[in-house]
């Protein structure tokens, strides 16, 4: 077996499933036929017997007993095992049955010896109790069994050349069938081998018929198209990282270079300065970069403990003295779960584009709400308000993208590499929530608007142990 093909083991277990189920068939249908055969032969018998039970009933036997058809024998013996009457080609010496064998009261079917009633074949012989109580006779009725061993034997014949010629018919319809069957399976095979040997994009063919194999084509299909867009977005993102890289080395490359071909007039302390500047981007930078790694293979989790939304935001704001980062504190403690390194990196990253792009101030505050979230519960609130230029509204989805940076920020010093807010949009929808970006409300500026899951004051134990 596992040296053939699927289509050699289809065959295979179905000719051999056929070949037990036509022989199973075959036997019952032997079995069935001599059974009814049978029972046939025993009606009649009886039939011809209570007939001449009724004569002998009344006294009435004729001598010899009238009986239609050759293959026939009637005696009626009494208790003795003499024969008081019986049909013209019955023995009227011998009874076809030994009188011990007899039982006088029940009817009986036995099997006799054929030379004993001058019968061809098996012989079938019925006794049907007749008389009277002071003179007890049996009605013999012998009927030859060689037409039923006949018909059961020309239906065994037939079976037996009909049944190969049968399996083999089958066999062959089956092998086309299960071939036209694994044809579209063998069209998807050539057409994965193409697309892998080409190495490029491509769509496998899909069959016309609405069946299993349509359904898998149609989700292999898919599974390329994701395979595609994810190789595209690898791409992408090596590309972007690439360049990222190469900018502050190729800064660093330029400060060395010109700082040894000036030689004495070199001012080290800046080209030091210098250099660190572009050290820490490139820190920055690779940090990003392996924390976004890390997020794309580690499975979703929630933090370890409850976080409290008003001390959190006064912390984070406390690092940014100028412009002034001011802080709206909620009226009551609003306790969330989760990470609290990881909702203070999606705080300070929001205030930092805030910071970056705001004229004034900037406004971070927090509230209960009763918005709807990414999923069922309550959550809170909290938004990051600036009164700077704002993102446009067709920006507003792309600006989460990685290396995605408008066209005001992309200055190496300004704008930063584009990973802030794919980082930011990463860690909430781990944390179980949401962002989005709005306008602010005085009509100028940014609000980034977060919902975080909320957990009610009780759950969070009336601590700050876990908070920052």
């Amino acid at each position: 077996m596992p040296v053939l093909g699927l289509r050699g083991r289809l065959l295979a277990i179905g000719v051999f499933g056929l070949t037990v189920g036509l022989a199973l068939g075959g036997v019952v249908l032997l079995g069935a036929l001599g059974f009814v055969l049978q029972r046939t032969v025993d009606t009649e018998a009886f039939r011809t017997a209570d007939a001449v039970a009724l004569l002998a009933a009344e006294d009435a036997l004729p001598d010899p007993l009238p009986v239609a058809g050759g293959q026939v024998r009637v005696q009626v013996v009494d208790a003795q095992g003499r024969i008081r009457a019986a049909s013209i080609d019955a023995d009227r010496l011998v009874p076809m049955v030994r009188p011990e064998r007899l039982d006088h009261v029940g009817r009986q079917r036995l099997e006799v010896p054929a030379e004993r009633v001058g019968l061809a074949g098996p012989v079938r012989v019925v006794a049907v109790p007749a008389g009277t109580a002071a003179d007890p006779l049996t009605v013999l009725v012998a009927r030859s069994m060689a037409d039923v061993r006949h018909s059961t034997h020309v239906v065994r014949t037939i079976l037996l050349v009909a049944f190969p010629l049968l399996v083999a018919v089958l066999a062959a319809v089956a092998w086309r069938v299960v071939g036209a069957t694994l044809r579209p399976v063998e069209a998807l095979r050539r057409g994965a081998e193409e697309i892998t040997g080409r190495a490029g994009t491509g769509r496998l063919p899909v069959p016309a018929s609405a069946d299993e194999i349509h359904r898998l084509a149609l989700t292999l299909n898919g599974m390329l198209d994701r395979l595609e867009s994810a190789r595209v977005r690898q791409r992408a993102f090596v590309s972007d990282a690439a360049h990222e890289l190469r900018s502050p080395l190729t800064n660093i490359r330029t400060e060395l270079e010109v700082a040894q071909r000036l030689a004495d007039r070199t001012d080290w302390t800046a080209v030091t300065a210098n250099l660190l500047a572009d050290t820490d981007r490139l820190s920055r930078l690779v940090d990003d970069l392996l924390l976004l790694a890390r997020l794309d293979e580690a499975p979703p989790a929630r933090g370890t403990g409850p976080v409290e939304l008003g001390g959190l935001l006064t912390e984070v704001a406390a690092r940014y003295p100028s412009p002034p980062v001011r802080v709206a504190r909620p009226a009551g403690p609003l306790w969330t779960i989760g990470s609290v390194e990881a909702l203070r990196r999606v705080l300070a990253n929001l205030v930092d584009n805030a910071v970056r792009h705001a004229h004034g101030s900037v406004v971070l505050a927090a509230e209960a709400t009763s918005a709807a979230g990414p999923a069922l519960g309550a959550y809170h609130l909290v938004t990051v308000t600036d009164d700077g230029p704002g993102i446009p509204v067709a920006d507003r989805e792309r600006v989460f993208d990685r290396f995605t940076r408008l066209d005001d920020g992309r200055a190496r010093d300004d704008g930063g590499a584009g990973l802030g807010l794919a980082i930011v949009r990463e860690l909430v929808r781990r944390a179980g929530g949401s962002i989005t970006l709005t306008d602010a409300p005085q009509g100028r500026g940014l609000r980034v608007c977060l919902l975080l899951p909320a957990l009610p004051a009780e759950d969070g134990g009336g601590s700050e142990a876990d908070g920052p």
